[in-house]
């Protein structure tokens, strides 16, 4: 089994942090890679004319390995919001037809649909949240529902942001495609410890961002477009999507048809000399681990966390249907107030989400973390 990685972070030993649903720490190389480029910012004379094309490459491959994907497929944005409204323009969702989401799942693969529904004339249908967690058959059930609208379009996280269900996306993508209809899969909570493969699975979209559980900054993001979409017009007009707009050259404008692949569809600025290449260690480091050792180990650290608490008044989705990384714990009558709050002063950080308690553990977290926060989670409920 993968050890704990924790000599590669700067995490204290008396903070238990478990909370990297929210944001992960940065190993210490990328802190140092990150002050090395603030010094090129700096002084940017000392920056050769191919570096900022070297950072969006290794970047984009990083990405692209970590979901089986080609690197021409995959294009360099800011977020997964932007990543959506990406899709809200290469899409045209005909009017009369439904678009599918989760309940309570995170607004990113929401809002754009329930933006643009009313005036494209679609309806923007929620499944709602299972009470025996199992979101697979609920979305299933939505998919095939009798006399419902033509399906266009799922719009789903593969896990669920703030409870920890995972979805089986394989069973999920076949539905949609016997029913004609696209797969957009928000998989911020599921890259780098779930694996994918595009290649097999052979979604239409799918994004996510780097400050989670990719070990990386904010403000990176990474949208894989299949290539049935990719002669679509980009969310901002740039310069170097372009085939031939040159700054160096006589003629400016030379040639402004789009780039083939997913190029064209990389986001304006993309010349972030410091936080690019602190993404794409991160990314770097989880592929290098591999997508089933880190789930291995996430899953041993949660399931001793959920035998510790066997006996409590603590409520645990049950093993089949929850992810191994994230735990969603509920109580009865919600989330006690001050808890988490508590449990912060004591040095152990976890999440308030949706009245329950989200505890989400990495690979610099080890078994006594994971005890830590047991028997201090029992001493308060």
């Amino acid at each position: 089994m993968l050890a704990s990685q924790r000599g590669l972070f700067g995490v204290p030993r008396e903070i238990c942090y478990l909370n990297s649903a929210s944001y992960s720490p940065l190993p210490l190389r990328t802190q140092e890679v990150a002050r090395d480029a603030v010094g090129r910012k700096a002084a940017p004379w000392t920056l050769d004319a191919d570096f900022a094309n070297r950072q969006h490459e290794r970047a984009r491959a990083a990405a692209a390995r970590l979901i089986n994907a080609e690197a021409s497929d995959v294009a360099l944005i800011s977020s997964v919001s932007y990543g959506v409204a990406t899709v809200g323009r290469i899409l045209a969702i005909p009017a009369d037809t439904r678009v599918l989401v989760l309940e309570n799942d995170h607004s990113s693969p929401i809002l754009e649909w329930q933006t643009r529904a009313g005036p494209a004339g679609f309806s923007v249908e929620t499944v709602r949240q299972p009470l025996d967690g199992d979101w697979t058959a609920a979305v299933l059930a939505s998919i095939e529902r009798v006399g419902a609208p033509r399906l266009a379009l799922a719009s789903i996280s593969s896990v669920h942001w703030s409870d920890g269900g995972m979805i089986d996306i394989a069973k999920v993508g076949a539905a949609l495609k016997r029913q004609g209809a696209l797969l957009l899969i928000d998989a911020t909570q599921a890259v780098g410890v779930i694996a994918m493969d595009v290649k097999s699975l052979d979604p239409d979209f799918v994004i996510f961002p780097t400050y989670k559980w990719l070990l990386g900054p904010y403000g990176r993001a990474f949208i894989y477009i299949a290539r049935r979409h990719q002669n679509g017009i980009p969310l901002e007009q740039t310069g170097f999507s372009r085939r031939e707009i040159r700054s160096d050259a006589e003629i400016y404008f030379a040639d402004v048809t789009y780039v083939t692949g997913a190029r064209r569809f990389d986001m304006g600025q993309r010349d972030h000399f410091i936080s690019m290449e602190m993404a794409a260690i991160g990314m770097e480091m989880m592929a290098e681990w591999g997508a089933d050792a880190v789930a291995e180990r996430l899953k041993m650290l949660t399931s001793r966390m959920v035998e510790g608490l066997s006996g409590s008044r603590v409520r645990i989705m049950d093993a089949r249907f929850r992810a191994p990384h994230i735990l969603s714990l509920n109580f009865a009558g919600g989330l006690p107030g001050g808890l988490v709050e508590a449990l912060a002063a004591d040095g152990i950080y976890v999440a308030p989400r949706l009245a329950r308690m989200r505890v989400s553990p990495h690979v610099f977290n080890d078994e006594e973390d994971g005890d830590r926060f047991v028997a201090a989670l029992k001493k308060r409920i």
